[in-house]
C-alpha cells in the first residue's frame, strides 16, 4: 500500500466520504487547500449525493486527474484528448480491479436502494479509496 493508499484508506475510516478521502489524500499533488478539497468532493460521496451511481472514489480519482493533468483552454484539443484518454484509462483499470465503477454494483446494491443497507453489507469503500488512489499514482507516476 502507498502512502497515499494508506492515507485514502484512513481518510475513509475518520468519516470522509469515500471522495473526500481520495482527494484529500492527493492534495500535495492537486495544490488544493483542505477547506477547498472537502468542500468541492462532499456531495459526491455514495455515488453521487448517496444515490449509488458513478463510485465517489472514482469521481474523487477523475477530479485529482484532472487538476493535476486537465486543461484550461477551451481552444486545447490536444489537452482535451489526453485527460480524455486518461480519464478512460483510469476507469478501465478501476474496473478491472474491482469490477465497476458504479457504487450500487460495488456494495452489492441496487441503485438507488435505502443507503442504510449499504451497512448491513460488505463495504469494500476504505480498500476502493486506496485502489482509486493508487491508480492513479501508477498513471502519473506520481509514487
Amino acid at each position: 500500500m502507498s502512502k497515499r493508499g494508506e492515507e485514502a484508506y484512513n481518510n475513509f475510516l475518520k468519516g470522509y466520504n469515500c471522495a473526500q478521502a481520495v482527494m484529500l489524500a492527493l492534495s500535495d499533488v492537486t495544490g488544493l487547500d483542505r477547506e477547498t478539497t472537502l468542500m468541492i468532493t462532499s456531495g459526491y460521496g455514495g455515488g453521487i449525493g448517496r444515490t449509488r451511481s458513478v463510485c465517489g472514489t472514482v469521481n474523487g480519482m477523475v477530479m485529482a486527474a484532472n487538476m493535476i493533468s486537465g486543461y484550461i483552454n477551451p481552444a486545447d484539443s490536444i489537452g482535451k484528448q489526453k485527460i480524455n484518454t486518461l480519464v478512460r484509462e483510469l476507469l478501465e483499470d478501476f474496473k478491472k480491479q474491482n469490477g465497476s465503477i458504479i457504487c450500487a454494483e460495488l456494495l452489492g446494491l441496487k441503485p438507488m436502494e435505502n443507503p442504510e443497507l449499504a451497512g448491513r453489507k460488505k463495504r469494500p469503500c476504505p480498500l476502493l479509496c486506496r485502489d482509486a488512489t493508487e491508480i492513479l499514482e501508477k498513471h502519473l507516476n506520481l509514487t
